[in-house]
């Protein structure tokens, strides 16, 4: 397997088995690397590329699209690639990384590193000031995706640049992080300092705030606004894992009932088990397909 550099550590990753666990347009896979449309944009065209292993001219992860809006998405390396992919931070998923291919020594037993010992010290919630420049309220890309504007000023959206922005919020209603999702394309990213994702579940603020016992569960945040502008009690997983974490989030709070709803691929298949694996006996649950 190639060798990623990861947190200053020699990390073997099978980066074909990781790129496999996704959808991607029009794919052609060969020894060296991977061609298909690029996941950044909605286009079909096959002008994105993986290599997936080292060669000669590029190492192992590294990808550029010769489509690209954004100068920020034209290249770059596997970490950022996976990151995208799994709707986390490049933090959260160097540490999944890590943590699926330890290192082992050569008698096979796997090596122990010792961190740093640090001064353990409670992540604290963001300052408000953070969303200073954005510009809140209903703007005409959630529009145009259908989502009402009384959803949109529940849940706090704004447009920043060519962004659009979407907090993250504990279930005291405190600021936790930010996602900016382009307007023109798919790329997205998050605010530095942010809590990780694998913490949080979009829209708790609400559930607290309504006093909310049945809900849909859904990977992404605008799928969740989808199903408030439906009437329909939603939050979201922020992408295609869950965890112990996330789910005593929901037991611990009024939710009493979960419907799982995820994408019709790989990604979503592995995510609804996941759910149901945490969450099964905690509270009522019940499968949703679309």
């Amino acid at each position: 397997m190639p060798t990623l550099t990861l947190n200053g550590r020699q990390v073997d990753v099978d980066i074909r088995y990781e790129l496999e666990q996704f959808e991607w347009t029009r794919p052609t896979w060969t020894d060296e690397r991977l061609l298909a449309a690029s996941p950044f944009r909605y286009d079909r065209t096959p002008s994105f590329y993986v290599y997936l292993d080292d060669t000669a001219s590029a190492k192992a992860g590294y990808w550029g699209d010769s489509g690209y809006y954004d100068a920020e998405y034209a290249r770059g390396g596997f970490v950022k690639l996976l990151a995208f992919l799994r709707e986390e931070t490049e933090e959260e998923t160097v540490e999944y990384l890590i943590n699926a291919y330890a290192p082992e020594s050569d008698d096979g037993k796997l090596t122990l590193r010792l961190p740093k010992l640090k001064i353990a010290k409670n992540r604290e919630p963001l300052s408000e000031s953070i969303l200073g420049g954005v510009v809140a309220g209903p703007n005409d890309y959630l529009n145009k995706r259908g989502i009402m504007p009384a959803v949109q000023r529940l849940m706090g959206v704004g447009m920043v640049g060519g962004a659009v922005a979407l907090p993250w919020r504990l279930p005291n209603g405190r600021l936790a992080n930010v996602k900016y999702r382009s307007t023109r394309g798919k790329a997205f990213w998050y605010v530095k300092g942010g809590w990780p994702i694998r913490d949080l579940v979009y829209g708790m603020n609400v559930v607290y705030d309504r006093r909310l016992n049945r809900v849909v569960l859904c990977e992404a945040e605008i799928d969740a606004q989808s199903w408030m502008t439906a009437g329909v009690p939603a939050i979201g997983t922020g992408g295609s894992s869950f965890n112990q974490r996330k789910a005593d989030i929901i037991v611990q709070s009024p939710v009493e009932h979960v419907t799982i709803v995820t994408d019709n691929d790989k990604a979503g298949e592995k995510l609804r088990a996941e759910v149901e694996r945490y969450l099964y006996g905690k509270v009522g649950l019940a499968h949703g397909y679309i």
